[in-house]
Formats: C-alpha cells, sequence, structure tokens
C-alpha cells in the first residue's frame, strides 16, 4: 500500500453509513454465490464495516478476513483483521477465498504491487469463487469538488484507467458492472470531510490549498449537496 495512508475514507462519510452498507452488500450478495460457508477476503477492508455487516446477514462459520496497512482502533469486531501489506499477505497465506473483494484501494498500490498482486490473486481463489474490485467511475463522476481537487481527481483518475488495462490483461473476460449510491448531504458536513481529507486527492494539499479549496465549495454549492457516487465493479 502507498505510505501516505488515508484514514478517514470509511469514517463518518455517507461510506460508513447504514444504507450505503446495506445496499453495497445488496449487490454484492446478486453478483457473487455466497452462502454461510463461504469464505470471505477484503484487501484494503480499512474499518471492515462493509464485511462484518455481510456477517451478520449471511451468519458466515468463517469469520471474513480484512486485512489493511492501519489498524483502526473502532475496526469491526465481526471480521478476523490483520495488519499485513499485500506483498506479506500473500507470501504468509495458506487459506483460499470464494469472495476476494478490493474496494477502492487498489490505486493506493504501486503498479509493481498490482503485477504482482494479479499473479498471485488466482492462486488464493476457491472453485467457482470470484474477485470484485471496486473504483470510482474513471469517466463520470460527479464528486463534488473545488477547482484544484478536480484536477487532482482527474489525474488520480487518468492512473486509475492505466490500471484497469493491467488487469484487463490478465482477466480479458472480465465483467464490468457499475455500483450507483445517490448521496445527499449537508454542504457543512461534507467540508468536514474535506478537512479530514477523506479521499487521496486531498492529501497532498497544504492548510492554505485546502482552506480556499473550501471556500471555493461554499460559494459553489447548495446547503444540501445532492450527487451519485458512482463505482466501476470488475467481476473477475
Amino acid at each position: 500500500m502507498a505510505s501516505t495512508v488515508i484514514k478517514n475514507w470509511d469514517n463518518k462519510t455517507w461510506l460508513s453509513s447504514q444504507n450505503y452498507i446495506n445496499q453495497f452488500n445488496k449487490f454484492l450478495v446478486k453478483n457473487t454465490k455466497l452462502n454461510s460457508e463461504s469464505k470471505v477476503l477484503d484487501i484494503g477492508c480499512g474499518r471492515g464495516k462493509i464485511i462484518g455487516d455481510l456477517n451478520s446477514k449471511l451468519k458466515f462459520s468463517f469469520k471474513p478476513l480484512g486485512i489493511d496497512i492501519v489498524n483502526h482502533k473502532d475496526k469491526d469486531k465481526r471480521i478476523n483483521f490483520k495488519k499485513i501489506c499485500v506483498k506479506d499477505f500473500f507470501i504468509k497465506n495458506n487459506d483460499k477465498f470464494d469472495l476476494i473483494m478490493i474496494k477502492q484501494t487498489i490505486h493506493l498500490l504501486n503498479i509493481n504491487d498490482i503485477v504482482i498482486l494479479f499473479k498471485s490473486i488466482q492462486k488464493i481463489l476457491r472453485p467457482n469463487g470470484k474477485i470484485l474490485i471496486f473504483t470510482l467511475d474513471t469517466k463520470k463522476n460527479e464528486i463534488p469538488t473545488f477547482k484544484k481537487m478536480k484536477l487532482k481527481l482527474d489525474q488520480s483518475l487518468k492512473r486509475d484507467k492505466k490500471i484497469l488495462k493491467i488487469i484487463n490483461k490478465f482477466y480479458p473476460y472480465m465483467t464490468k458492472k457499475k455500483f450507483i449510491y445517490k448521496v445527499k448531504i449537508r454542504k457543512n458536513n461534507y467540508i468536514r470531510m474535506l478537512e479530514k481529507r477523506f479521499i487521496s486527492s486531498l492529501l497532498t494539499f497544504s492548510k492554505n490549498e485546502l482552506s480556499e479549496g473550501i471556500e471555493e465549495i461554499k460559494v459553489n454549492y447548495k446547503n444540501i449537496i445532492k450527487f451519485n457516487d458512482k463505482l466501476i465493479c470488475l467481476i473477475l
């Protein structure tokens, strides 16, 4: 994973709301063949709330495994958690899984680690298992931005396109779907998310740049901000 880590991407945002988690897990169940005997791995799990909720719904015999390089104090207790980087995990792991999920974290890996990941990942997939990779929609993204944030986000999305091409080389017959969540958020709450740098595009901004950007948001957006959070889902 990248040395600079987002600690607020799934913390007190729409991504951590129960409604979002419910809709996301409905999408997961619909596009996989999960049952109580399934084994689940979440690479870059954050706090593990999504697979924790999935565990409660499907009552897995085996706790889902979540790996990340940040050990959050408030991580979900319904999962098994390992603080470990992707490369080390594949060296040490001997288990196999029915679902391997990588949600909005693959862009934090360097290209060499991405190649290692896709050379290794098939070896830990059970027969008929699925790999689901979620990344921001690279063409029709609607995340509210200020000018400098949009430039950074566009640069990040260009890199995402390169990553998608790499994945396509390993899995030319993959299926592509979209997960869309309708966001309705108060402007003040969204500004607090910006202040906490909830998305990787904000990580390199100085305090002054961030403050100037927030002033743009205050002027350009209504008190209630509405948009679609669009993710591309690659099913391998």
